[in-house]
């Protein structure tokens, strides 16, 4: 990666009139901001359909997208719904926040009514079914026939959910939970139109998802995606491909994964994804893992890969234990896995997430795959001038933080520093006045020498802790802060755009 630099926002993050950040006008004003604040970079959040607890880290799927990012005013302009459809919806009415349960409630049925009055649907009506629409309808088939490794799964999956009304798939019928033919068929022919709704939901994501990276990249701005090392227990992911899982003959887990007590917890973090069974993987030269990041490398320009000391050794806590203490680490597949992905898809650029405790095997892995790890200067100023954190340490090979999704902001974090770790801080970057220290934070990541610095808008907004995006190993109030309409001014993106040019980071 050249010496560049880039803003972290979660998509849900950007401000819009429809409750939650999406693929709106606001999107291609937020590109067009970053190409003035002449940044090369906007990092994302995953972008799969969330699930239990909102959190992009506990998709339903590991392919599919989240409908919530769906644009309204773009169904409204195709003819699909009216404005008056998308106004009579409560979406939430607190610009600063999400409000997931009230998105959940209305969303879905705002969505079936544009598909209802569609040239998608099983049965078209009135002008829907006129022959100007046929190339609309080929594009949809082209987009089911291109992607059959994954959607008709993922779409049965959630028609059979909605069916049993949200159920985990543990507590279907045993027939269908198990995926017996006699069943899946019935349940085929029994949920043809929901199932085609799912697949047209899927259509319309991976259409203005395309629009708005087409649009960023002809601006000069790359995205930098995330992608989990897991899938979620209740996914369509585990269901339809039981074997590539620690599973027993029931199809519940035998092990799932965690971390050990860390910096962010000291019972650990019992995450409950499903462990890989990597033999498995292995024998089938990881054709899965292929195919998975075959697939998000045509959603992003560059691949971070969360908790990659997961392929060196990962932690295993037998299923049912109350906290992940109970754990052991367990060899993972280690570099084979990259090597397989370098000779099917050619050598990518991909991010490691290498934060944590770092084993010399997990450094060596990280080294052998050529990747950047990242530094987060949060973690750097412990009194203790070895740390892998502090700048003086660092190579070019490498991707900067001031803090992440799982940090608290730059702000909050200084405010809440001990006497201690203060003093320190203050000595490391000059600070001279606290009214100053983010500002001092963000320029010290920018003239480091690791070759990208990705700094949170948060940051650069000098928001308090209540900007924070994620609170590790806790439930409800996360993933829901945004960005207010107006927020990123002219004069904010003139101010990085001087930071990103002193410090040779200017996107040219």
């Amino acid at each position: 990666m050249e010496r560049k630099c880039g803003v972290l926002l979660p998509v849900a993050s950007l401000p819009s009139q429809y409750g939650i950040g999406c693929f709106s006008k606001e999107a291609y004003e937020f590109v067009d901001f970053l190409a003035q604040a002449g940044q090369t970079y906007w990092q994302i959040l995953p972008l799969g359909q969330t699930g239990y607890g909102d959190s992009p880290y506990q998709s339903i799927s590991t392919f599919a997208g989240n409908p919530y990012f769906i644009d309204p005013a773009a169904l409204i302009e195709a003819g699909y719904i009216s404005g008056s459809d998308a106004d009579g919806f409560d979406f939430g009415k607190e610009p600063r926040s999400v409000d997931y349960e009230k998105i959940y409630r209305n969303r879905y049925v705002l969505l079936r009514k544009a598909y209802a009055n569609s040239p998608f649907c099983l049965q078209p009506s009135g002008k829907w079914k006129e022959r100007q629409y046929d190339a609309d309808r080929k594009a949809f088939e082209d987009f089911r026939w291109d992607n059959a490794g994954w959607l008709p799964d993922f779409a049965l999956f959630c028609a059979v959910k909605e069916y049993y009304d949200g159920d985990m798939f543990t507590l279907w019928p045993e027939e269908i939970r198990l995926r017996e033919a006699a069943a899946m068929d019935r349940y085929r022919i029994t949920l043809d139109e929901e199932i085609r709704f799912y697949e047209f939901l899927q259509y319309l994501f991976h259409m203005q998802w395309k629009k708005l990276k087409d649009y960023a990249n002809g601006r000069g701005v790359r995205i930098i995606g995330d992608i989990p090392i897991y899938v979620a227990f209740d996914s369509a992911d585990t269901w339809s491909h039981p074997e590539l899982f620690e599973l027993d003959e029931k199809g519940f887990p035998t092990v799932v994964a965690g971390v050990p007590p860390d910096a962010f917890s000291e019972t650990g973090q019992l995450w409950g994804n499903p462990i890989y069974r990597w033999k498995r993987h292995k024998d089938t030269g990881y054709d899965w893992w292929i195919s998975r990041l075959a697939h998000v490398f045509t959603l992003y320009d560059v691949v971070r890969i969360d908790h990659f000391r997961g392929f060196d050794e990962y932690w295993a806590v037998p299923y049912g234990s109350e906290t992940a203490m109970t754990g052991k680490w367990c060899k993972g597949p280690g570099y084979d896995l990259f090597a397989a992905m370098e000779e099917k898809l050619g050598r990518r650029e991909i991010v490691a997430e290498d934060l944590g405790y770092l084993t010399k095997t997990v450094l060596k892995l990280v080294e052998r795959t050529g990747y950047p790890g990242m530094k987060v200067l949060q973690f750097a100023f412990d009194g203790n001038t070895k740390n892998a954190y502090l700048p003086h340490n660092y190579t070019k090979n490498a991707v900067v933080y001031t803090g992440t999704h799982d940090n608290d902001t730059t702000r909050g974090w200084y405010t809440s520093a001990n006497r201690k770790q203060m003093q320190f801080i203050r000595k490391y970057v000059n600070i001279r006045s606290s009214r100053t220290a983010t500002y001092d934070l963000i320029r010290l990541a920018m003239q480091s020498v690791a070759d990208t610095a990705i700094i949170p808008i948060q940051d650069y907004l000098d928001i308090g802790s209540d900007g924070r995006i994620n609170i590790p190993s806790t439930l409800g109030g996360n993933w829901s802060w945004r960005v207010l309409p107006g927020e990123l001014t002219p004069e904010l993106a003139e101010k990085m755009r001087e930071f990103a040019s002193v410090y040779g980071r200017i996107a040219e």
